[in-house]
């Protein structure tokens, strides 16, 4: 049986780089896709050891029609495409008012577009034989709504929002193709170093961090299962649910905590990103910091779909329940 083809956006470094690695373990061959020929490269000369096939493509993510192209080469080269993977993307970090309308619509073309083109173009290829899988990157909540942070939330919510619309269409042609997004806390990725700083500081990924494999280990499970959305690490609970009964309560904490919680000593680097051109350079999936390790044995970082996030949150809700009641009778008391 021929190996099952999957092709990866971004696939040079951080996550897709990651994710390209984990495909590799599963058996696939595998397409990389990216602006920088010689990461792709690099990344492709890992899975010399493993007996798969790999195609590297030069595209910016941004370019629909290359893309469209890229998704034909595929095709013709390396046979039908069964998973799609959108890891490409580029941040701005800085007050909105910082941000001028040609950095708010590159972060919008290459992260939000970007997973747009790849889906269309998944989609075309995967409707000739009405099966696949696509999985997009969101934020998980500890990220969403962050200070600084506008033009990638704006571009992250708008990729859910678009997921939300096409699942249905999918649905009415009854075809077998999984529409997933992996909504995902801060990662160990040399991303942040690259990223247009506008802050005037030095910045750190805010809350706990995870090294990319924990991300790769997501896509994979939406890959093998059949999953809506799959959210990573149990700290997403909490803010999901105090944004829902009050978002106002967590405007005000992330207020006074969210903008200093990103900024990491030393001075700011603000000379050069990948916004419009990659960087040179010999980076891999890993960035500069400690993040938490995806487990071989013992408990991996807990990966929560749409029945275990509901359980959680009842569960959340009736301890909250239980605790507002009894402080109720000691106040009565």
């Amino acid at each position: 049986m021929p190996n099952q083809i999957a092709v990866v956006t971004g696939a040079g470094a951080g996550i897709g780089r990651a994710t390209v690695r984990m495909l590799a373990s599963y058996g696939f061959d595998i397409a990389l896709l990216g602006r920088n020929e010689q990461r792709l490269q690099d990344s492709a000369d890992e899975l010399e050891t493993s007996a798969i096939r790999t195609l590297i493509v030069p595209v910016d993510v941004s370019d629909a029609k290359a893309v469209f192209d890229a998704a034909e080469r595929v095709e013709r080269e390396l046979g039908p495409i069964t998973v799609w993977i959108n890891a490409a993307g580029v941040a701005a970090i800085g007050p909105v008012l910082s941000l001028d309308a040609e950095t708010l619509r590159r972060v919008t073309d290459v992260t939000y577009l970007g997973s747009v083109f790849g889906t269309q173009a998944a989609l075309a290829c995967m409707r000739r034989r009405g099966s696949g899988t696509i999985v997009n990157l969101g934020l998980a909540h500890p990220l969403r709504g962050l200070p600084l942070q506008a033009a990638i939330n704006g571009a992250h919510a708008a990729i859910s929002a678009f997921c939300d619309s096409v699942r249905p269409e999918i649905r009415a042609l009854s075809d077998r193709i999984d529409l997933t997004v992996v909504h995902l806390p801060s990662i160990n990725t040399p991303r942040l170093g690259w990223s247009r700083n506008r802050s005037g500081h030095a910045l750190k990924p805010p809350g706990r961090i995870y090294e990319p494999e924990v991300a790769a280990h997501a896509i994979g499970q939406a890959v093998l299962g059949h999953h809506r959305d799959i959210w990573v690490g149990a700290s997403s609970i909490l803010p999901s649910l105090i944004n829902g009964i009050a978002p106002s309560l967590r405007d005000r904490y992330l207020a006074r905590k969210g903008i200093v919680a990103q900024y990491a000593a030393g001075k700011a680097e603000t000379e050069s990103d990948t916004l419009n051109e990659s960087l040179p350079g010999a980076y891999a999936a890993h960035g500069p910091y400690e993040g938490i390790p995806l487990r071989d044995q013992g408990r991996k970082p807990l990966l929560l779909t749409i029945p275990r996030r509901i359980g959680f949150g009842a569960t959340l809700l009736s301890l909250a329940g239980v605790l507002l009641g009894w402080a109720a009778l000691r106040r009565k008391g």
